[in-house]
C-alpha cells in the first residue's frame, strides 16, 4: 500500500496533463485578478459624484474656445449637462430650448455648458445646422453661445460619471449638475437618452437653490418662484 501511495504522489506530481491544468489555474487566476482589477479601475474613473461634493475640475477643448473650470467660472452658478450625441433630434431640440433661454440664465447668475463625446468640428457643424436650419415650437435661428466640450478623450465625462454602461458604454447619460458659485454639486437630474429635458423645470431647480442659499429656505412641492 505505502508503494502505491507514493507512486500516486509520483504521478499526481509528473504527469504532464496534470501539470498542464495547473498552469491553466494558475493563469485562469492571474487574469482574473488582472479583470478584477481593470473594473475596479474603470469604476474609480467614472465614479459619479455626489450632490455636496466640490465639482471635478477640468480644463477642456470647446466650440467657443478652451475653458477651466472652476477657475473661470469663480462666482457664478453653473448648469453642465450632457447629451448623448450630436445631429440626434431630441439632443437637437433640447440645444435649440437651451440656447433660447441663455439671457434668463445669464440674469440669473448662471452659466450653461454643454458636453459630449463628439468632435469640437463636429460641435460646430451641429451648432451651424441649429442656427440655420432647425425650428422648433416657433423658435429659430437661435445662436448657441455657450460652451459645448469636445470629450473625445472621455476625461470629463469620466470624473462626472456620464459613461453608465446599461445605457451606453460609447455616449454620455443624459444628465444635469447644478453647480453653486462655490463649485460644490447643488443638484443631479439623469434621464434616460429617449426623453429630453425640461429647460423650464431646470431653470426652476436653479432659482429654487438659489433662494435657498440666500434666504435659508426650503420650496416645498410644486414651488413656483
Amino acid at each position: 500500500m505505502e508503494e502505491i501511495r507514493e507512486k500516486a504522489v509520483f504521478l499526481r506530481v509528473k504527469s504532464p496533463k496534470l501539470e498542464s491544468v495547473s498552469r491553466s489555474r494558475t493563469k485562469r487566476d492571474t487574469l482574473k485578478n488582472i479583470g478584477e482589477t481593470m473594473v475596479e479601475t474603470e469604476y474609480e474613473q467614472t465614479h459619479m459624484p455626489l450632490v455636496g461634493d466640490d465639482a471635478p475640475a477640468f480644463t477642456a477643448v470647446t466650440a467657443q474656445g478652451p475653458i477651466s473650470f472652476p477657475e473661470d467660472y469663480k462666482g457664478r452658478w453653473v448648469v453642465l449637462f450632457s447629451h448623448p450625441a450630436d445631429f440626434t433630434p431630441v439632443c437637437t431640440t433640447e440645444f435649440l430650448t437651451f440656447a433660447s433661454m441663455q439671457e434668463e440664465f445669464k440674469e440669473m447668475n448662471t452659466d450653461l455648458i454643454g458636453l459630449s463625446i463628439d468632435s469640437v468640428y463636429s460641435h460646430i457643424a451641429w451648432l451651424k445646422r441649429i442656427e440655420e436650419k432647425i425650428e422648433y415650437k416657433g423658435m429659430k435661428n437661435v445662436e448657441v453661445r455657450f460652451p459645448v466640450i469636445a470629450d473625445l478623450k472621455m476625461d470629463v465625462v469620466k470624473k462626472y460619471g456620464l459613461i453608465q454602461p446599461n445605457a451606453s458604454t460609447t455616449q454620455a447619460i443624459r444628465a444635469v449638475f447644478i453647480i453653486d458659485p462655490e463649485a460644490k454639486i447643488r443638484a443631479m437630474l439623469y434621464y434616460p437618452q429617449s426623453a429630453g429635458r425640461n429647460m423650464q423645470e431646470i431653470k426652476r431647480l436653479v432659482t429654487a437653490l438659489q433662494k435657498n442659499q440666500d434666504e435659508k429656505v426650503a420650496t416645498p412641492a410644486n414651488w413656483q418662484p
